[in-house]
């Protein structure tokens, strides 16, 4: 098949592109960056170079697919940045994806969702998602398209960082001994390679997750990884968290959305509709993401 990849080489479009490529697939992947292209060919694909406010490039670039992977892709230092809306940016995005998709005749589409994108409030920075879908879904009934919803990331760990190295604590406005769900982005780029190639039939959503474990475990996992084994996590309140983020330079109302979210995964409404349909969980614990954890710390 002809397969677009967007979101460069990052986390989860890396790993699904060697995927793709080496069951035979002809892979284009989209970057902004001319630099990455010798990267995407040593990994047997092609590389388009344009970014997704260019309507016109997209359009063209998805021509001719027989299924496009879709994400919205910003940089983590948009939550640093004052001027931007992380909430609209994302929603720009997913407008000028559909007029790309009506305009190039796709058909197939997996878009890259997330847990919480049944909830149309309540769930801070995730509404987003929400609002991505719900502008998807506007596409005709004859487009398919298949909402991937991966829980937390393992990788979005590495923020615990700073606070260990200055306080000796990991500090989140949640915390206990009640489990919740997180993934590994291989778990994600291998389902989302194993939903590129079933068939496709109008609108689905499939839930991604790696395993459930609980924030006093994560503490302990971590803790043991980095040789600390008296690590431990800390509940500080939503004005004490957010009160932090500001301080450490984040756009205020991106801090707000990120201490929403968490509140809402300490009261579990974030998993509400995770757990009516839960997936199989994936291949990489949390055990073997340490190790990363572990040599990031430690840099």
């Amino acid at each position: 098949m002809k397969i677009i990849v967007t979101g460069s080489l990052g986390n989860i479009s890396k790993p699904l592109t060697k995927e793709l490529a080496g069951r035979g697939h002809s892979v284009t992947v989209i970057s902004r960056s001319s630099e990455r292209q010798p990267e995407i060919e040593a990994l047997g694909a092609k590389a388009a170079i344009g970014s997704m406010e260019d309507v016109d490039f997209l359009a063209e670039t998805f021509k001719g697919a027989d299924v496009v992977y879709a994400m919205e892709a910003l940089n983590a230092s948009v939550f640093f940045d004052h001027t931007i809306d992380f909430i609209e940016a994302n929603i720009q995005i997913a407008r000028n994806y559909k007029e790309a998709f009506e305009r190039s005749g796709v058909k197939n589409i997996v878009h890259l969702s997330s847990i919480g994108a049944h909830m149309s409030e309540g769930n801070g920075i995730l509404r987003s998602h929400y609002n991505v879908e719900k502008i998807l879904n506007e596409l005709p009934d004859d487009v398919s398209i298949k909402f991937m919803r991966p829980v937390g990331f393992y990788y979005n760990m590495f923020s615990f960082i700073p606070t260990i190295k200055s306080q000796g604590l990991i500090i989140q406005n949640y915390g206990g001994d009640q489990k919740e769900p997180w993934v590994s982005p291989l778990d994600i780029a291998s389902t989302i390679a194993e939903e590129i190639e079933k068939p496709f039939s109008g609108r689905e959503i499939r839930y991604i997750a790696s395993e459930e474990i609980s924030p006093n475990e994560i503490a302990q996992t971590l803790g043991e990884a980095i040789g600390k084994t008296d690590l431990k996590w800390l509940t500080v309140s939503d004005e004490d968290l957010l009160k932090g983020m500001v301080n450490a330079g984040m756009n205020p109302k991106t801090a707000k959305g990120f201490v929403e979210m968490n509140a809402a995964r300490g009261n579990s409404i974030l998993y509400e509709d995770y757990y009516l349909h839960k997936p199989v969980l994936g291949k990489v614990k949390l055990k073997e993401f340490a190790k990363e954890f572990a040599a990031a710390y430690h840099q």
